[in-house]
């Protein structure tokens, strides 16, 4: 039995969301980020030595990080359904998309969130305006510009078809929903981006959508 390590509110609701959509049956295993830190427990640890999720098992290999877990799960159980077989001419574009979603649309949304972390953590009353000072600089000067040229790049992309791959639905889609969702939550960038509005409202009525967040539990990037 596939075994999926999934944490609360993270990337490892896209891998039950790509399992429903491959109808692949699969066990849960849930744990709990700390309410203060909003770090996974130590007890992901034992699965994998970073300690975070997702982390999947199957056929008694542990597989870590939400690319190369999509792409394991598509050559292993996919028919060219959910992604371009390999030597497609949108084989390429649907590569870009899986890689783009954690090494270019994800690190800005971190940052920011980072900068919004620091500007409002405890700390003596005499370095709160130097702390906040840095951290709206940080933002204003690159965190913000960087979010606005990524996003605005995306929502054009999805004008095209409403889609990242073609005219259709594809685990690229899956890939790319935790940026946009997030995007949608955290920028403040929600009213420039329409395409992208749509593409979160389309995803969230897709049955296999909804039935992983049954599954998963409360999902929420505000």
């Amino acid at each position: 039995m596939l075994i999926v390590h999934h944490l609360n509110n993270s990337r490892s609701q896209r891998v039950l969301w790509l399992l429903e959509e491959l109808d692949v049956s699969y066990e849960i295993r849930k744990y709990q980020r700390d309410p203060e830190t909003m770090l996974a427990p130590p007890e992901l640890r034992a699965i994998h030595p970073l300690g975070k999720s997702p982390v999947i098992e199957d056929d008694g290999q542990v597989i870590a990080e939400s690319g190369a877990i999509i792409e394991y799960l598509i050559d292993r159980y996919d028919t060219g359904r959910l992604a371009p077989l390999p030597g497609m001419p949108e084989r390429l574009r649907f590569n870009y998309w899986l890689h783009y979603a954690e090494g270019s649309a994800m690190p800005p949304l971190l940052l920011r969130l980072v900068a919004a972390r620091i500007a409002t953590a405890p700390m003596p009353f005499f370095a709160r305006p130097v702390a906040r000072k840095i951290a709206d600089r940080l933002q204003s000067s690159f965190v913000d510009p960087q979010l606005a040229l990524h996003l605005e790049y995306v929502d054009n992309e999805l004008a095209q078809t409403g889609w990242f791959v073609g005219g259709s639905f594809s685990a690229a889609d899956i890939q790319m929903s935790f940026p946009m969702e997030a995007a949608m939550a955290r920028s403040g960038l929600g009213d420039r981006l329409p395409h992208v509005a749509a593409f979160v409202e389309r995803i969230r009525q897709r049955p296999a959508y909804r039935r992983a967040l049954e599954r998963g539990g409360p999902y929420a990037l505000g």
